[in-house]
């Protein structure tokens, strides 16, 4: 989830490097050289502003700006600061194609004439495409021109971009990005200006073995009905395992293989237990596929084996399908509320800034929380619309639409005490959010980011809009993981907190609200890997699921929250 800086290379210059002892030319320097002296170096920040803005030399300000404005072919960098830290900053100009911002990675078309083109997609719909390439040309294609569209991981950046300048220049560029910070924010009801931290942190302690590592997890959680059996979700690899707990040690087995994506952040995304699984055996996942260049979100039915910790071998059944408008914000999870029916988080499917408006077109699933009953059948669907959603005989509305206006629920779930559906929504170019979702009610993307109005373009007269319980700016996090409100019985002084996190910052917050008004928020600890999701237990603990492999238990012991 790194920016990436899509700039124009040139040629390295043959000029020598001044000041620091270095005097070979430039071109002959290694990566190791680069990454080494801007960690080891203070860089001028002006002089890094100046190079930014060249013409001619690497052409940063060409692809990118700084002033939350966006609309090129690079993201926004206005709190680049804010998001990363001085090294992923280095390895992110030196290694532009190795982590690459979701929704920015090229895109390669080819007509039916057979011309090629490449960049970053900017429109997507039955008309065609928009493609914005490296020089900021915007060249639109329509539907019956593809003869071929593929995604690549390969960023518009070229490899080598610190050749053209100096080690010096270098550590000066830097230090201007590690300046762009966000601009202080008025202080309004939940979103407070600062937020603390509890004096007393909580702790994290591994729950898995080193050896049983996980290869970019995405979701953890309790196997019903077996005791000591977790799973875990690896969404490139699009396996889910078995890690089990016994007083023998831990084991790890596969629970089903659904096939391997190309690396990025696409393919199985989550599972669903059904209230009845230890009897039925019936389970849900949610996968994201790339069909010739089409992209979609399949809600998946399976049926486990008699032991409920692997799949019984009878194949997966299709239950929904939807249309993505592009490979970004494919949805954030499922899982079944109190009632038995079976949520699912669908986000707006991109290009960026949701220019379709599928968060507020209700004619489509997308940008929405969708609520479907998978014990009845409607026709030759496999599942029912429950009789008592909102939309339900609505002209011109789907049925299965539970609440709209959201950009990528990422991870959302249900307080076991009041019935509240809590979700993170994960925002454009400013803000994340935490919103309580309820029947019916619009939570605003693309009209509003957070509490600031973002776009008027598909803003309805009359239209209600809810605001989130609270949102928060690039200085704390930028991408923003749903939770979970604790009710355990191991730290009492936690009981009703909402626990979250930020996927990049690594920290973890905690709020307490009433009637969906914000009345304190703190961080309270962090994490020492990426926070991709957050798990429960059947006891009600809580849990970390770090990207990088480890799954953490959370150690609120006898702490308060405070």
């Amino acid at each position: 989830m790194r920016w990436m800086c899509g700039a124009l290379m040139v040629l390295a210059v043959n000029c020598r490097v001044w000041g620091q002892g270095a005097t070979r030319p430039v071109g002959k320097l290694g990566v190791g050289e680069y990454r080494a002296f801007a960690m080891g170096h203070q860089g001028d920040g002006e002089r890094g502003r100046r190079l930014f803005l060249e013409e001619g030399r690497l052409g940063c300000g060409g692809c990118h700006t700084v002033d939350g404005k966006g609309g090129r072919a690079g993201p926004d960098l206005r709190a680049i600061g804010d998001k990363f830290g001085r090294s992923d900053l280095v390895e992110s100009i030196l290694a532009p194609s190795a982590t690459i911002a979701v929704g920015y990675s090229t895109n390669v078309i080819r007509t039916r004439k057979g011309e090629m083109y490449d960049g970053i997609l900017v429109e997507s719909n039955d008309a065609g495409v928009g493609i914005l390439q490296g020089d900021g040309r915007l060249v639109r294609i329509g539907a019956g021109e593809i003869a071929q569209r593929r995604t690549t991981e390969i960023s518009l950046m070229p490899e080598g971009l610190q050749n053209g300048m100096t080690l010096t220049e270098f550590a000066d560029l830097v230090d201007y990005l590690a300046s762009l910070k966000a601009a202080d924010v008025a202080e309004r009801e939940g979103m407070p200006a600062e937020i603390g931290a509890l004096e007393r942190p909580i702790g994290l302690s591994p729950f898995n073995l080193p050896a049983h590592k996980f290869e970019h997890p995405v979701w953890f959680g309790p196997v019903p009905g077996a005791a000591g059996a977790f799973a875990v979700v690896e969404h490139e690899t699009g396996k889910i395992w078995i890690l089990e707990k016994s007083a023998g040690g831990e084991t790890k087995s596969v629970f089903l293989e659904t096939g391997r994506v190309m690396k990025g952040t696409r393919g199985l995304l989550g599972i669903a237990f059904h209230p009845q699984y230890a009897k039925n055996r019936r389970y849900f996942i949610v996968k994201h596929f790339v069909e010739e260049g089409r992209f979609s979100t399949h809600v998946l039915e399976g049926e486990a084996g008699e032991d409920l910790k692997r799949d019984s071998g009878k194949g997966l059944r299709l239950v929904l399908k939807m249309e993505a408008s592009a490979n970004v914000h494919y949805g954030g999870g499922l899982q079944f509320g109190p009632e038995g029916y079976l949520y699912i988080g669908m986000g707006d499917t991109g290009p960026q800034q949701d220019p379709n408006g599928n968060g507020q077109n209700m004619g489509v699933l997308l940008g929405k929380m969708l609520r479907i009953d998978v014990d009845h059948r409607e026709g030759e669907k496999l599942y029912a619309v429950p009789k008592d959603n909102p939309f339900v005989g609505r002209a011109g509305v789907r049925p299965e639409i539970w609440a709209s206006g959201f950009r990528e629920p990422w991870r959302f779930s249900f307080d076991p005490v009041t019935g509240d559906l809590w979700v993170g929504d994960v925002g454009q170019d400013l803000f994340e959010e935490v919103d309580i979702v309820r029947r019916g009610e619009n939570y605003g993307w693309n009209v509003y980011e957070g509490f600031e109005r973002f776009s008027n373009r598909y803003l309805r007269e009359g239209e209600r809009f809810v605001p989130p319980v609270f949102a928060y700016t690039r200085k704390y996090g930028v991408s923003v993981t749903g939770g979970f409100v604790y009710r355990g019985k191991r730290a009492a002084g936690f009981e009703g907190v909402y626990v979250f996190g930020d996927y990049e910052s690594r920290r973890i917050f905690g709020l307490r609200q009433e009637k969906g008004v914000l009345k304190r928020v703190r961080q309270i600890g962090s994490s020492p890997q990426r926070i991709v999701s957050l798990g429960r237990d059947e006891e009600g603990e809580l849990f970390v699921v770090g990207y990088e492999g480890m799954i953490y238990r959370m150690e609120l012991g006898a702490g308060r929250f405070e």
